[in-house]
């Protein structure tokens, strides 16, 4: 089968569980890096028309909200997130099931907190349903290193591609002096300049 670019108009993008609390419990990579590369896929996702399914567990609880940037972001999106109850797989969650069928894509870029939770499960539950999945593990984490990195082995194991925020950045782009190129390349050169710092 031919290799087909991921772009706003065969794919859609779910952020699970970005969420003040849960980050906390996040240690296996810098809680800065990952909150800014979430941030940078909500960018990109908004520049590019892609449509985004944000979901959240137990906002009333410990997990506390989601990124308050999310919402001045993609401000639609975040207000018709699905509240989870305390579902661990969102494609559980009847809601959350029928947000992703209406984005009309089979190509779905997932990312989340904790990789070893809130991830692995939705994505084999995607995977199983037909759906092609990339998870993006730098805008991702685990409580520890070695537990993100066995969740990210099982989803490779099961056909998922695990990819980084700048490198599914850069395949939404056909011609960076085309849209969305120059779109997307303001979105990475914030990213970029924000590592430098």
């Amino acid at each position: 089968m031919a290799y087909q670019r991921w772009n706003a108009s065969n794919t859609a993008m779910l952020l699970i569980d970005h969420q003040v609390g849960t980050l906390e419990w996040m240690h296996s990579a810098s809680k800065d890096e990952v909150k800014r590369n979430t941030l940078a896929l909500a960018k990109a996702a908004k520049v590019t028309g892609m449509p985004v399914v944000f979901t959240s567990s137990q906002e009333e609880n410990v997990q506390g909200p989601l990124f308050p940037e999310l919402e001045e972001i993609l401000p639609k999106a975040f207000h018709t997130r699905i509240k989870r109850s305390g579902v661990v797989d969102c494609f559980d969650d009847p809601a959350f099931v029928k947000a992703v069928q209406a984005t009309n894509r089979k190509n779905l870029i997932l990312a989340g907190l904790l990789t070893e939770v809130c991830v692995v499960y939705p994505t084999l539950s995607a995977k199983s349903e037909g759906y092609e999945v990339q998870v993006i593990a730098d805008a991702s984490g685990s409580g520890t290193k070695m537990g993100d990195d066995i969740a990210l082995d099982r989803m490779r194991q099961s056909g998922v591609a695990v990819a980084s925020t700048i490198q599914i950045l850069s395949e939404m782009v056909f011609n960076w002096s085309e849209s969305p190129g120059p779109e997307i390349l303001e979105v990475l050169s914030e990213l970029y300049a924000a590592m430098a710092e």
